[in-house]
C-alpha cells in the first residue's frame, strides 16, 4: 500500500470515528443540544481539527443519514436472486424489520429525526440517491407484481408508500416500546412468540388479499 492510500485510509478511519461519536451524542443529547465541541471532545480532537473533516454539524448528520440508507440498500441486494416479485416483497419487509431492530440507532437518524431532511431541503444541490435507491427497490418490485397482474388496480407509487409507511409505523412502535406495551399490558394479541412478526404476517395476509 502506497503513502497516498495509507493517508486516505487513515482519513476515512477518522471520519468513521467522528460519525460514530456524533451518532451516539445525537441520540443521547439530541441534535440541537450537541455541539461540534461536544463531538470533538468525544473523539479527543480539537474543534479546529474536527472542522478539517466536516464543515458543520449538519454535514455530519447528513453523512450518517446517507450511511444508514447505504446499509439498508446493501441488505436488499441479497433479494436480487428472488425471481418471484411477491416473494421478494415479503422478504423485503422481513429484511426491513431486521435492519430496524439491529440498527435502531441508524433507524432513528434515518426515519425519526427531522434534521437530515431539513438539511436536504435547505441544500437543493444535495441529492438523496441512497434513499431513492431503497425506495425504488420497493417500487420496482411493485411494478413487477403488477406485470404479473397483482395489485393491478392500485397506483404503484401510492401502494409503495402505503407499504413503507405501514412498515415504518410497525418498526417504530417496536423500537419505542409501544407495540410491546399495548400487546402485553392490554392483552390485545394472543400468546405469540414474536409480536412484531405476528403483526407483519397479518399485514402480508392483507396484501395478498389486495393482490
Amino acid at each position: 500500500m502506497g503513502i497516498a492510500e495509507r493517508k486516505e485510509r487513515h482519513k476515512e478511519d477518522i471520519k468513521k470515528r467522528i460519525l460514530e461519536a456524533a451518532k451516539e451524542l445525537f441520540l443521547e443529547k439530541g441534535f440541537e443540544a450537541t455541539s461540534m465541541r461536544n463531538i470533538a471532545e468525544k473523539v479527543e480532537f480539537s474543534p479546529t481539527a474536527l472542522y478539517l473533516y466536516f464543515k458543520e454539524k449538519n454535514n455530519i448528520i447528513y453523512a450518517l443519514h446517507q450511511e444508514g440508507f447505504r446499509m439498508l440498500a446493501s441488505k436488499f441486494q441479497v433479494l436480487a436472486m428472488v425471481s418471484d416479485p411477491m416473494e421478494r416483497l415479503k422478504a423485503m419487509g422481513r429484511i426491513y424489520m431486521q435492519f430496524a431492530m439491529e440498527n435502531s440507532d441508524f433507524y432513528e437518524l434515518m426515519f425519526i429525526m427531522k434534521e437530515p431532511l431539513q438539511y436536504l431541503e435547505g441544500c437543493p444541490d444535495e441529492d438523496w440517491q441512497e434513499g431513492e435507491k431503497v425506495y425504488h427497490a420497493l417500487y420496482n418490485t411493485i411494478l413487477e407484481c403488477q406485470q404479473k397482474r397483482l395489485f393491478s388496480n392500485i397506483e404503484a407509487h401510492g401502494l409503495s408508500l402505503m407499504i413503507w409507511s405501514t412498515m415504518h409505523g410497525l418498526c417504530t412502535m417496536k423500537i419505542h416500546g409501544q407495540l410491546d406495551h399495548m400487546t402485553s399490558n392490554k392483552n390485545i394479541l394472543p400468546e405469540v412468540e414474536s409480536k412484531i412478526d405476528y403483526v407483519y404476517e397479518t399485514f402480508i395476509a392483507v396484501l395478498e388479499r389486495m393482490a
